[in-house]
């Protein structure tokens, strides 16, 4: 298992090396005249060629990427070329917005996805008809028209929450609850939809299996036969996907983000990426292809742990 982290960990690095030189190129190839965005259309020639010759913009672009990634390694990211303020800096007083977000839609998901899928999966009949409805819709409806939906009808005409803005957790719990509670329900829908139809066609396999019959004939519980074997090799699956959709939650987060009038990484990104600000964008993306490696590292293990014949030496 020792080996199989350290493979992927040194796949990770090499991946990270390779998107950061081949994002910084494409950030690059537009020709955006940064200098002219700053300092206004009726600014003289010479000042914006100044302003832009500041940034290291007249120099060729593998001489900027490597200047970039050497202070990178030394953690230093810059500073955003319209804000002046310290990218880390700006993407950590975001950062909590977004991972509060994620995090409420990953264990919602699980809770309600493994519930359902279960339920499914071991009564059939109604309760399993319900459950590939519900899978198909929470599919084939957009994403924005189950959040404009979800905003008319509880924060619209019933009320009880508001329809956009954010309170940190640090002002009031209560408040945090309030504003964060919609956006979190609006991605669990696709989510839980998506992962219960996964759990609920791996139940199916197991209990095919004659192990479980032969237990059955042993005499054992059903509830302890669901718990204690079915639920543990059907999980395997189950995850693998459930990881999948929260890295999926990263795209998700810029549409709801929008919506909700959210002050996270999804809307940065898109204020910052239609700008051209690129010591920004970079850390955005060096920031979510980490997550995405530290996400599929912890959901391999997790597989592992569940099921000893999925472990990798």
């Amino acid at each position: 298992m020792l080996a199989f982290v350290l493979r992927r960990v040194a796949a990770g690095v090499a991946l990270i090396g390779v998107i950061s030189l081949l994002s910084y190129t494409l950030l690059s190839i537009p020709h955006l005249d940064v200098g002219r965005q700053l300092l206004g259309q009726n600014a003289p020639q010479e000042l914006v060629d100044a302003k832009n010759a500041a940034l290291g913009l007249d120099r060729p672009v593998a001489v900027r990427y490597l200047d970039w990634l050497g202070a990178a390694l030394r953690g230093d990211f810059g500073t955003s070329w319209f804000t002046s303020e310290n990218v880390l800096q700006a993407i950590a007083n975001r950062l909590p917005v977004t991972l509060s977000l994620m995090i409420g839609v990953t264990v919602i998901t699980a809770l309600l996805s493994f519930v359902l899928g279960v339920w499914a999966g071991v009564r059939r009949g109604v309760v399993d008809r319900f459950v590939q409805v519900f899978a198909v819709l929470g599919y084939a409806l957009p994403g924005f028209l189950v959040t404009l939906v979800i905003v008319l009808v509880f924060a619209v005409e019933l009320g009880w929450f508001p329809a956009i803005g954010y309170i940190g957790m640090g002002e009031s719990l209560t408040g945090w609850l309030s504003t964060i509670t919609l956006p979190i329900l609006a991605l669990s829908v696709g989510s839980v939809a998506g992962v219960a139809q996964q759990v609920r066609g791996s139940v199916i396999d197991v209990l095919r299996q004659d192990y479980i019959r032969t237990l059955r004939a042993r005499g054992l519980p059903p509830w302890r036969i669901v718990l204690r074997h079915v639920l543990r090799n059907a999980s395997a699956p189950a995850l693998a996907v459930l990881g999948m959709q929260f890295v999926g939650l990263l795209g998700g987060a810029v549409l709801v983000e929008q919506i909700f009038g959210l002050p996270g990484l999804g809307s940065m990104t898109v204020g910052y990426t239609t700008r051209g600000d690129i010591p920004v964008i970079m850390a955005l993306v060096m920031v979510t292809v980490v997550g995405v490696i530290v996400i599929n590292l912890v959901t391999d293990l997790l597989i592992g742990w569940l099921n000893p014949k999925a472990r990798l030496r």
